[in-house]
């Protein structure tokens, strides 16, 4: 077998690593990615960067230019551009997963090397989230090849790759910084045919030249954020505060559940060349960043899925220097951590997409008329209705975002629905919960709607005209009585 056909395996393997479960779980998505596909939607017709047709500018989407890459394909409506995001985010992780087992090739000549590579095919949160129609999929491979491009003698191009990343993704910048750094440790090859010792000689400006392409495209967003919005950080930095707390409970639990516990070899460290450190330094990082951030709302890890790429190689760099046995006992730890999410988790993570879009089309009547509706779920009601929404959330309205409160608890004061001209409502049911008489007695499932339903004179102003069916996903849509009294106001 030749080198070229041996390498041409290897990336297959990889690449069909990361594509099969990415497919099992194509059916995976979140709200948030509507959202984006509705900016999208809005660009493509002309409109501009807004969320809402006849609103303004805001910044609702956290990896800003995301919505731009998706217009081009977004004419047809927020859901053509959900369809092109999710198929971008595939292709991009499964081209880049099959660069990553080339560089697992790289590392080492023992085979344990490519037992790491089980941590892929094993891992929901990698596939689901390539598929989720979020930028997730494509930072995820950014992040795959700004560890493995260095290991195949392109450390430049590997801290370009991390800076394209964190652009995106702002939390990612420390992970972005430490991989830039100790990867020009990683072997290349100069002109004698070795590799200079880091920060000897010309290694210098090299570093140097690193660290700007892993942090200047942050810096560069910052910036441009500041001169378009006024602030420098995503409005979702301001609409979801973060909890230390809930960020330390998060990191802890994906470091268990996502494949770093094959990282756990105190003893192997030692032997590690720089580079194989910098990996496991890169992914530590992280982790803290992700903790300070103050973890995520969403399903399956989203925030440490960009670092798992980087999980892997340094597993594959552990596996070519430590006990055989030891390093089996590892990854089949990791891989029980793993496989528990794929089955608890994953066959209803595949479900999400097809019960979205069945809420979409159950009240889309029910909708129909509406000028102005107000929900703390916005995505799917985007693809639903043209209406102006108004963000209960704040993740794209800066007024709201202020307000105390974290984006479900915010606390709407009660003079917003009417100061806005609401005239519809839609709120999620508690799990469980059926519409009670009056439809203020009954239990919703975030504080911010709860909120809502208990403004005085809500009940006169809103009255029920219709609730989805689907299970777990009971919104009650409520529409503006005639003659009634705005909401906030008590009734006469």
């Amino acid at each position: 077998m030749t080198a070229r056909t041996r390498s041409l395996l290897v990336a297959l393997a990889g690449a069909l690593s990361a594509l099969l479960p990415a497919l099992a779980l194509s059916g995976f998505t979140v709200d948030d990615a509507l959202i984006t596909a509705r900016y999208a939607h809005h660009l493509a017709r002309g409109l501009g960067y807004r969320f809402n047709a006849a609103g303004p500018v805001t910044d609702g989407v956290t990896p800003l230019g995301w919505a731009f890459v998706l217009a081009p394909f977004a004419a047809g409506g927020p859901l053509a551009a959900l369809a092109a995001a999710k198929a971008l985010g595939v292709v991009a992780w499964t081209l880049a997963a099959g660069v990553l087992a080339l560089a697992i090739d790289r590392a080492s000549a023992r085979p344990m090397r490519f037992a790491a590579l089980a941590l892929v095919p094993a891992s929901a949160p990698l596939g689901a989230w390539s598929a989720a129609g979020m930028e997730t999929g494509v930072v995820a491979a950014l992040g795959a090849l700004a560890v493995a491009l260095p290991a195949l003698g392109a450390a430049l191009a590997g801290a370009a790759c991390a800076g394209a990343a964190a652009a995106l993704r702002p939390e990612l910048l420390p992970f972005a910084l430490v991989v830039a750094l100790s990867a020009q440790a990683a072997p290349r090859r100069d002109a004698a045919g070795g590799a200079p010792p880091l920060f000897l000689g010309s290694a210098w400006p090299r570093a140097l030249g690193a660290l700007a392409l892993a942090g200047l495209p942050f810096v560069a967003v910052a910036v441009m954020r500041l001169a378009i919005f006024g602030r420098a950080a995503p409005l979702a930095a301001l609409a979801k505060a973060p909890d230390a707390a809930l960020g330390a409970r998060y990191a802890l639990a994906c470091f268990l559940l996502t494949g770093p516990v094959a990282l756990i070899a105190p003893a192997a460290w030692r032997a590690l060349p720089a580079w194989s450190r910098g990996l496991l330094a890169a992914v530590a990082v992280h982790f803290l960043a992700v903790a300070a951030a103050g973890g995520d709302w969403m399903p399956l890890s989203r925030l440490v899925v960009p670092a798992l790429p980087a999980v892997v190689l340094a597993a594959a760099h552990v596996a070519s220097v430590a006990d055989a046995r030891a390093t089996a006992l590892r990854l089949a730890l990791a891989l029980a951590g793993q496989l528990f999410v794929m089955v608890r988790v994953g066959p209803t993570a595949a479900r999400v997409g097809s019960d979205r879009l069945r809420v979409v089309e159950e009240l889309r009547g029910a909708l129909a008329g509406a000028e102005v509706v107000a929900a703390l779920d916005i995505g799917w009601l985007g693809a639903a209705t043209g209406a102006t929404l108004v963000d209960l959330a704040g993740v794209t309205d800066p007024a709201i975002a202020a307000l105390p409160g974290g984006h479900t608890t915010k606390r709407i004061p009660g003079a917003l629905l009417d100061a806005r001209r609401v005239d519809a409502l839609v709120l999620l049911l508690a799990d469980g919960e059926a519409p009670a008489s009056p439809w203020t007695a009954s239990r919703f499932a975030r504080g911010v709607e709860q909120r809502v339903a208990r403004l005085p004179g809500a009940g006169d102003a809103f009255a029920p005209v219709a609730v989805s069916g689907v299970p777990h996903l009971r919104y009650v849509v409520l529409r503006r009585s005639a003659g009634g009294a705005g909401a906030g106001e008590a009734p006469p």
